[in-house]
């Protein structure tokens, strides 16, 4: 269990402890899981107390979770902190365009001061300024195509004092922003693709004064995707009345469907359990946009006291940005008590990229009909609460989502000894999830035209006792078989990643009623079905529903069956999320797509015992691995799914792809009776791999390149040969690589090659799986797990981090982590070979 952090005493909830201590593990995550539905409804605590900060989505904006317990009358805060909202001062293009002077050309000097007087190069125009190309957040006013921009605006303010002012912006890219002629910040290389508040420098925070000042701009745009838009907003403290004190916490632990935090509320023990029943084997389940919260509650000194618990949930769930709105409504469900928040607008797949959250759909929150609830201001339903154990609806109109929650608050009764439960159900009802070519598509639980809202709620209610057990012994088992396989650290590993790996998807029918599994690139671009995404993260959907990886992999069959994608080798992605009508990357890597498409089809094959799927893609597969006999194996200068390391030619690991790709082909044909097919297409794999050799051996391991001594990667497709058993490879490869890079492990983990110390944590644990001892095994496992317990960057597990200081270098939340089951799918394949 990832992770258990500090028992001090053990009180009458030892049991639960106990249970707990099953999985003992490391001392905390980068962030907790806590409600992680799908990438749009994806809330973490981002500190190791639930009470430190609010909780966020995956991107790191606020979508706050707020609960208090009443014990004898006196209130207890276990989640949540204090709000900031954000008053605008200044206007962003959010509220509208405004007027600017602007420049395409460098400016005179002092052109960020208030008495500078522009020439005739100045233009007048309204903002934001962009290109229209990347993730822009909003339409363009005033185009802009060059490298550089300035601007002037002048703001009038109605008073010089404030709670806390900050920049309100979105900038692609470097940025540069004067107050008064004074720089208030600057940042660079940096961009975003939404909008963040930024501190002033204080020096010119001072300038600011009644009346008119000067806001001056330079943003530099050195490739597609230039976006400026900069405004002020005063950050404010939400003020709940009277203080209320904190619940002490004693502990929480990770495990892969649930996360549990025990606290201390005076003289009750409570124990807050977060589950989101992600269970594989059970589409509709998996796929319900439903997650639990779950409260038990017990007295620690033998007498019985009254309790209540509230659960708040924040409009800012249901928006883009905190200056967006939304509006509260009551919903009839079975059993319940129901209410939704949504934008009153509803821009139904209004909004693609990447640093983005939904706003359109409805945020839910729902729990036994008994609970009393309501939707308000979050100030007075806290308040409420805290002072009378009571809330009730406040103010349900339209208004900017941050000033607007919707709560229950639910009575245990009088409780001792006997730990006494109660639950609320947080959802989503995303209305329409993905646009797939051209069709807009909801999401696979709302296939059947009678599904609706609240009869998805009523049957997450009814489900409830139920997914709580089959939870819990999913759970155990997962550890169980990670443990069994690779050792306690890669089973702490493997539940860490469970729900971050399938959350990254969406789940919607596709046109003729197929599975159709849809990543998202997050924090990466925003893509949707990316290839090398898919490649990746595969174990975790091959251990435990191939059906999951099929539906990663059809968009990109259709694509190129259906003549809309004519290239001769796979496509890189299908889209941006959600709109999946055609590749939007930039740049094709082919060699790296037709090898993904190909291994892993082979792989489903081999965990199903058949090649039926191969089947009914054969044409494309033949396109490509043809492709590959031409172009794979001495690949020419372009990206692999490293892509973010630049370009290289002759590639040592793509050529291993290419290679195991020709194989899997003729694996497969073998499958479907082709014995001719398969022994020319083995053949030539093996004749490669000799070939490969020759061209990359440099005395004790392998280069990065061909031909280029004093090199070396990580060949982590090679660990294809060993699942599949192909033999394509001699042992001595794998053999002599996996002693090299014992040689070059830094304190968090193996670079992923020479060029630089950082390196992708799915890599390693692949190429961990080369090692054919247990202690190699772990020798590669202990720097990884010592980075997912110490790293200082406080985000859902980052797949990029530095291996000499621990730190985040990009990506986070992503899916890709599925690959951190691949030890596991070992020894499924393994099994299933033993059997045959």
């Amino acid at each position: 269990m990832l992770m258990l952090h500090k028992v001090a005493r053990i009180p009458l909830f030892s049991l639960a402890l106990l249970f707990s201590a099953y999985w003992a593990v490391a001392q905390r995550p980068p962030a907790y899981p806590l409600v992680t539905i799908d990438p749009y409804t994806s809330i973490w605590a981002t500190t190791d107390k639930l009470t430190d900060a609010p909780t966020r989505h995956w991107t790191g904006k606020p979508h706050p979770l707020d609960g208090l317990v009443r014990v004898d009358g006196r209130a207890y805060r276990f989640m949540g902190a204090p709000m900031t909202t954000l008053k605008t001062v200044v206007p962003t293009a959010l509220s509208g365009g405004y007027p600017t002077t602007f420049t395409f050309q460098a400016p005179a000097q002092g052109w960020e001061r208030p008495g500078f007087t522009p020439s005739a190069d100045w233009q007048t125009g309204q903002a934001p300024f962009g290109d229209g190309a990347g993730s822009n957040p909003l339409t363009p006013k005033t185009m802009w195509k060059t490298k550089d921009i300035w601007y002037r605006r002048t703001v009038s303010l109605s008073t010089d004092q404030f709670e806390d002012l900050k920049l309100y912006m979105s900038h692609d890219d470097d940025v540069e922003v004067y107050l008064n002629g004074v720089k208030a910040f600057d940042c660079g290389p940096c961009f975003i693709s939404g909008y963040k508040t930024y501190t002033i420098e204080p020096a010119a925070k001072a300038t600011l004064k009644t009346g008119e000042n000067l806001l001056a701009v330079h943003c530099k745009n050195p490739q597609g995707g230039g976006f400026i838009d900069v405004g002020l907003v005063d950050e404010q403290l939400v003020k709940i009345g009277a203080e209320i004190p904190l619940a002490e916490q004693k502990s929480v632990s990770v495990r892969a469907t649930q996360t549990e935090y025990q606290f201390a509320a005076g003289p009750v023990a409570l124990t807050v359990t977060f589950t989101t029943p992600l269970l594989m084997n059970d589409l509709n389940v998996m796929t319900r946009p439903a997650s639990y919260i779950t409260y038990s509650a017990q007295s620690t000194d033998g007498k019985a006291h009254d309790v209540q618990v509230f659960t708040a949930a924040s409009g800012l769930l249901a928006v883009n940005t905190s200056m967006q709105e939304v509006v509260g409504k009551r919903l009839t469900a079975t059993g319940l008590t129901a209410m939704s928040l949504g934008n009153p607008q509803q821009p139904v797949l209004g909004r693609k990229g990447d640093d983005v959250r939904i706003d359109w759909g409805y945020a839910l929150l729902a729990a036994p009909s008994s609970a009393k609830s309501g939707i308000g201001e979050p100030a007075a339903l806290l308040g409420a609460f805290a002072t009378s154990g009571t809330v009730a609806d406040g103010k349900m109109s339209a208004a900017v989502a941050d000033s607007r929650t919707m709560a229950v608050a639910q009575s245990l009764g009088s409780v001792g000894q006997t730990p006494k439960t109660a639950h609320a159900i947080i959802g989503y009802d995303d209305v329409y999830a993905v646009q797939y070519f051209g069709q807009n598509l909801r999401g696979w639980w709302r296939r059947d035209p009678k599904m609706t809202t609240e009869r998805m709620l009523s049957e997450a209610e009814r489900d409830y006792s139920r997914l709580m057990s089959q939870c819990r012994q999913f759970d155990q088992q997962l550890y169980s078989d990670a443990q069994k396989a690779g050792g306690k650290a890669y089973a702490d590993l493997c539940q860490l990643a469970y729900r971050q790996a399938i959350a990254a998807h969406k789940t919607v029918e596709g046109p003729k009623g197929e599975v159709l599994f849809l990543s998202k690139e997050n924090f990466s671009n925003g893509s949707i079905g990316t290839v090398d995404v898919t490649y990746p993260s595969a174990p975790l959907f091959l251990l435990y529903n191939p059906t999951l990886l099929k539906g990663m992999m059809e968009p990109i069959f259709y694509y190129s069956e259906s003549g809309k994608w004519t290239k001769p080798f796979a496509a890189h992605d299908v889209g941006t999320y959600p709109l999946a009508n055609g590749q939007t990357y930039g740049e094709d890597m082919p060699v790296e797509e037709c090898g993904n498409m190909l291994i892993l089809t082979a792989a489903i094959a081999d965990v199903e015992g058949n090649a039926n799927y191969a089947k009914q893609h054969w044409n494309a597969l033949t396109t490509w691995v043809d492709y590959l006999k031409k172009d794979g194996f001495d690949p020419a200068n372009q990206l692999c799914t490293d892509d973010f390391a630049g370009h290289i030619a002759r590639n040592a690991n793509l050529s291993i792809k290419a290679i195991m790709g020709i194989a899997s082909y003729g694996y497969l044909a073998g499958k479907m009776g082709d014995k001719a097919k398969e022994t020319e297409n083995l053949k030539l794999a093996r004749d490669l791999a000799r070939k490969w050799m020759d061209l990359a051996r440099d005395g004790d391991h392998y280069t990065l390149t061909f031909e280029n001594k004093g090199t070396w990667s990580q060949k982590y497709n090679l660990v294809w040969d060993k699942l599949l058993k192909l033999n394509v490879f001699p042992d001595e490869v794998a053999d002599k690589e996996v002693k090299y890079y014992l040689t070059k492990q830094q304190t968090y983990g193996l670079p992923l090659d020479s060029r630089k110390t950082y390196t992708k944590s799915d890599w390693i644990i692949w190429t961990a799986t080369l090692a054919d001892t247990q202690q190699d095994f772990n020798a590669f496992i202990q720097p990884l797990y010592r980075y997912a317990d110490q790293t200082p960057t406080r985000v859902p597990l980052s797949d990029w981090h530095e291996t000499t200081n621990g730190k985040q270098v990009g990506f986070q939340a992503r899916s890709v982590v599925g690959g951190y089951f691949i030890k596991l799918l070992e020894e499924k394949m393994n099994a299933g070979k033993a059997g045959k």
